[in-house]
């Protein structure tokens, strides 16, 4: 049996319940963080273009625009709304990734269930075996993918929208096959684009091409078959030096879940995950040391090798160019004292007293020798004429040793829903996300997030 049809057995076979009740949980967690995101989201300008493409182009209308109250086919609802899900750079990531999976996974799963009145079950177990496939070709694919330049939340995530779409359909393992192909056929995104509105189309591109690989496959459509074997296969074509042979991987499928190793990291912050650990550091010393913006002679960020790669702006002029930028980040946490949705508006970009203290802060590099392999965190040091304050940072808040609790997931979930929502609105969103397992037709929910 090849590699292809043994992945795509996995992914179109394994039973709902014969997935942990804790890992449905974790679904259930994420499809919550990711739509109320998704609905804070939903007001940025991106989202209104993609609102105006939606509209301009029509469609049958199967499924629903989230916050928008206008539905179209499942391809271009899960196009705009993955663009919703991502706008903030607000949505969960996981390191065998080197991404965001949910973004892409859901905005397809909830369009296709809506489409199909699947079950909330089912739409939760699509994106727990999505999670699956999603980590396993990261880690096939290996971090030199990302390091060369492709956005792999996108360039894997339209791999895991298209199995979710698939199952959700009801493709067998060779249909799943198909869709593969397709969707190899459509793997894009690049990191260049990163601060500007591009880099969330990247999630809903990837959300769409899922979609539109399995229903073209459901349609009888031919695609290779057989992506990840053979010469010129996807791996070959695309994984970097340090990728992991997939015949190694597909021996540990499930054995754990992705869910549960190495799980999926719940953002506190709205802005590139790059920037969560200095964050946490920062707010420690100024917090303990009382430290005031105008005594900082300098601020040092220092990563370990190839973890500030995402923040790619050093001198950003816009609060999407800020969301990826360690200097803005590190002087909005010293200058505010807090990182929230109003921190990355163009206005407070511009701040005249924030332009000044980035000009103080620089980046630096944890030699190798001082990194033990497999671990990430970073250091961050603040110079005043007080002397110099430092500490090391490997767990931010919301990652997997330093996890949400139900208190804190509500809370953003609210902050975010309530954007856009009336309070009963959004309370009665959170309640369906809440009990999603036993729904009968998902469509309840996901009407429940028109305003």
């Amino acid at each position: 049996m090849s590699l292809t049809e043994q992945l795509a057995r996995f992914a179109a076979e394994t039973r709902i319940e014969d997935i942990p009740a804790v890992v449905m949980l974790g679904s259930r967690d994420a499809l919550m963080d990711t739509l109320g995101a998704a609905m804070a989201g939903t007001r940025e300008e991106v989202c209104g273009i993609a609102e105006r493409f939606v509209r301009e182009t029509g469609a049958r209308p199967e499924a629903s625009v989230w916050g928008k109250n206008i539905a179209t086919s499942p391809l271009e609802a899960a196009f705009a709304n993955g663009i919703s899900a991502h706008a903030l750079d607000f949505d969960d990531s996981i390191p065998t990734l080197r991404g965001h999976p949910s973004a892409t996974m859901l905005a397809a799963a909830l369009a296709v269930g809506e489409a199909t009145q699947a079950s909330g079950a089912a739409v939760l177990a699509s994106h727990a075996i999505g999670l699956e496939i999603a980590g396993k070709l990261g880690r096939m694919l290996g971090d030199d993918h990302y390091h060369r330049g492709w956005h792999t939340s996108a360039t894997v995530g339209v791999f895991s929208s298209a199995t979710v779409a698939a199952r959700l359909w009801g493709l067998d393992a060779l249909g799943m096959q198909t869709a593969w192909g397709l969707a190899a056929s459509q793997m894009s995104g690049l990191v260049r684009n990163f601060g500007t509105m591009t880099k969330p189309f990247h999630l809903g591109q990837a959300a769409r091409a899922g979609v539109l690989s399995a229903w073209l496959a459901r349609a009888g459509f031919s695609a290779d078959t057989q992506i990840f074997d053979g010469p010129h296969n996807m791996q070959q074509t695309y994984a970097g030096a340090d990728g992991i042979d997939l015949e190694l991987l597909l021996k540990k499928l499930a054995q754990p879940w992705e869910m549960i190793e190495p799980g999926i990291a719940v953002k506190r912050w709205p802005c590139c995950y790059g920037n969560h650990r200095p964050i946490t550091g920062l707010l420690a010393l100024r917090a303990e040391h009382h430290i005031q913006a105008d005594e900082i002679d300098s601020i040092e960020v220092a990563f370990v090798e190839g973890n500030d790669a995402a923040l790619i702006s050093t001198h950003p002029q816009t609060g999407l160019e800020a969301k990826f930028s360690i200097e803005y980040v590190a002087a909005a946490t010293m200058i505010d004292g807090r990182i929230t949705l109003d921190s990355f508006t163009d206005e407070m970009v511009q701040r005249p007293a924030l332009r000044a203290l980035m000009t103080k802060v620089r980046r630096a590099r944890i030699p190798a020798a001082e990194t033990p392999p497999g671990s990430v965190f970073v250091k961050v040091a603040i110079t005043t004429e007080r002397g110099r304050f430092e500490a090391r940072v490997e767990n931010p808040p919301g990652s997997r040793l330093e996890p949400m609790n139900k208190s804190d997931r509500y809370e953003k979930f609210m902050d975010c829903a309530q954007r856009v929502l009336s309070s009963e609105q959004a309370l009665t969103l959170h309640a369906l996300i809440d009990g999603c397992v036993k729904l009968d037709d998902i469509s309840i929910l996901v009407r429940a997030t028109n305003p």
